[in-house]
């Protein structure tokens, strides 16, 4: 069979849905089956590299089977969310490429859980509790050793009705009481050990304002808002396996009539080599002014990758080749990088720049005469044009492209020795000037006037960038390694429950990964670039000749242009046999 033709290999989330179709079909053969996912951010932060996967998922796996996605917000804890996220979330979805169906806020489901919550209550399964998160997690037991009854389990239906209407009132401090399921204190799966579903947070909401003082928990609020909306199936990653159980019991309880019950299914998360995917984490790096902000281009964040120059279609094809999995498993960020230098190499403009520059003078190169060098925007696209350069006199070219004491096979320009300067001549070097500490300040050359490029067939071994003195433009260039100096390995099932519980920095262990990060993952270099690269607005990115994949900054002005290297121009991804 030819390759093309082979059948395209369903992963297992797809296998899911197709059973769970073919099941709908076979129960009611008059009713066509729809998928239905959502995508829940909580708006507290910024998405990076891991929520694209999981986004990526969520409205693919509904755009493969013509069903839709909701954005749906989880602003279920206020004590961290906020407009600001919302809307960077939007623009980061957007920017992907991905639309949703409708926009809703959990917040707005906060009626319909007060209610359930009740319901529960009446059924004799759910209690208000006085103790203390403390005392809570004392009592809850460990993983070889069952947890113990609260002695307020026992409470009457009246009496959990009554406190709970006082905790919805007002009457009670922040962690006075809570709301727990009555579930099983010996359960082996500690999620099921009455977990909270309401807690109380005198806190303005950024959506219902002072409206309410108790917030359903995540595991709660999640659920019901997927039955709500008619979700039928729910596409989380890894870390909330353990709490399915509880997903299910919360919807079974609830009741939900005249729809099938949604399906929650587990993926491995994305983890990235020598990068932080912990929220709580680079909240901590943004407030402690490690980085400028969320968008600083060294974060895992969209929003800095978008900054640095990442294509959003580099990222979708990097997502897509790494697939969906059940295990985890951590991916070279090389993989990544090598997505981007494939799409970049296609589309990008060449330019000439140069990041650590020396003059070189052309001795006889007649003074005040000038030449229009033609080049070509992108190799092999008539479409993307030409642009002309200025050659003259005085020119600078890269200061590792020269060396007065070179080792054996150096092709650029040496004591003697000749290169051809990009689309332009070939000159001969006849010396240099250093300053006294050995630093070479200035090299000295003759160019041959028969060596014209696309006039010549005379070669040499070595041909280099450079740029005319009379109109290159100063430009910062920024140079990026990876934030963390060696891989992290998350807790993600930890982070799960630091999330839903709304804790963000976790002391002392948490604190840890900041002895890992590098102290060099930021190079500022001061260069000079095209006259037209230094015109173009923020966004626009350029292969800068020999140096790298590079992107005007939102910092970039006619005054100080300024780049970010997106990805250098070698590819160190080696994928496996």
């Amino acid at each position: 069979m030819n390759m093309e033709e082979a059948p395209k290999i369903k992963n297992f989330i797809e296998e899911a849905i197709e059973e769970d179709l073919a099941k709908f079909r076979a129960l009611y053969p008059d009713k066509e089956p729809r998928v239905k996912t959502r995508f829940p951010p909580e708006p507290n932060g910024y998405l990076h590299i891991g929520h694209a996967k999981a986004l990526t998922i969520d409205f693919s796996m509904a755009e493969t089977y013509g069903g839709t996605c909701n954005l749906r917000y989880d602003d279920t804890n206020p004590t961290k969310e906020g407009t600001e996220y919302v809307d960077a979330i939007e623009e980061d979805i957007r920017w992907l490429g991905f639309k949703w169906d409708k926009l809703v806020f959990g917040s707005s489901y906060f009626d319909e859980c007060y209610e359930l919550a009740k319901k529960l209550i009446k059924k004799g399964v759910a209690y208000v509790d006085d103790l203390t998160k403390e005392e809570m997690k004392a009592y809850r037991g460990t993983l070889t050793e069952p947890g113990k009854n609260s002695p307020y389990r026992d409470r009457s239906v009246e009496e959990n009705l009554d406190l709970f209407e006082r905790m919805k009132n007002g009457e009670f401090e922040n962690g006075a009481k809570t709301l727990r399921a009555k579930i099983d204190m010996s359960s082996p799966n500690i999620n099921m050990r009455d977990p909270a579903l309401y807690r109380i947070i005198h806190m303005n909401h950024h959506q219902t304002g002072d409206k309410w003082c108790i917030y359903p928990m995540y595991d709660f609020a999640h659920p019901i808002q997927d039955a709500l909306e008619g979700v039928t199936h729910s596409l989380c990653s890894l870390e909330y396996e353990i709490h399915r159980p509880l997903y299910n019991w919360v919807v079974e309880q609830c009741g939900f009539d005249n729809r099938p019950n949604p399906r929650q299914i587990e993926f491995a998360r994305l983890n990235l080599t020598n990068t932080v995917m912990s929220k709580r984490k680079l909240r901590m790096l943004v407030e402690e002014g490690i980085v400028s902000g969320w968008d600083d281009p060294r974060m895992p964040t969209l929003c800095a990758m978008r900054r640095r120059g990442y294509p959003a279609e580099a990222i979708r094809d990097f997502l897509s080749r790494i697939g969906v999995a059940k295990a985890d498993s951590v991916v070279e960020t090389a993989l990544l990088e090598a997505c981007v230098r494939d799409n970049l190499n296609a589309t990008a403009h060449r330019m000439m720049a140069v990041t650590e520059p020396v003059k070189l003078v052309i001795e006889n190169w007649p003074e005040g005469k000038t030449e229009e060098i033609e080049l070509e925007n992108l190799p092999g696209s008539e479409e993307a044009g030409t642009r002309t350069v200025t050659f003259s006199k005085e020119l600078y070219i890269e200061k590792s492209d020269f060396d007065p004491d070179p080792p054996k096979k150096f092709f650029r320009l040496k004591p003697g020795g000749e290169v051809r300067l990009k689309g332009a001549y070939i000159v001969l070097c006849t010396g240099y000037e250093t300053d006294e500490a050995g630093n070479v300040t200035l090299i000295r050359c003759t160019y041959d006037p028969e060596t014209r490029s696309g006039e010549c067939q005379r070669k040499v071994k070595g041909t280099i960038h450079w740029l005319s003195t009379l109109d290159a433009v100063p430009a910062e260039l920024r140079h990026y390694e990876p934030l963390l100096a060696e891989t992290e390995a998350d807790d993600a099932e930890a982070e799960a429950e630091a999330e839903a519980e709304g804790e963000y920095v976790g002391g002392a262990k948490d604190r840890d990964f900041l002895k890992t990060i590098n102290p060099d993952s930021l190079q500022i270099l001061h260069g000079f670039v095209e006259p037209a690269a230094a015109n173009a607005p923020a966004g626009t990115r350029y292969q800068f000749l020999r140096m790298g994949y590079y992107c005007a900054d939102k910092d970039t002005s006619a005054d100080k242009p300024v780049f970010n290297r997106v990805v250098g121009l070698k590819d160190s991804f080696k994928p496996t046999k």
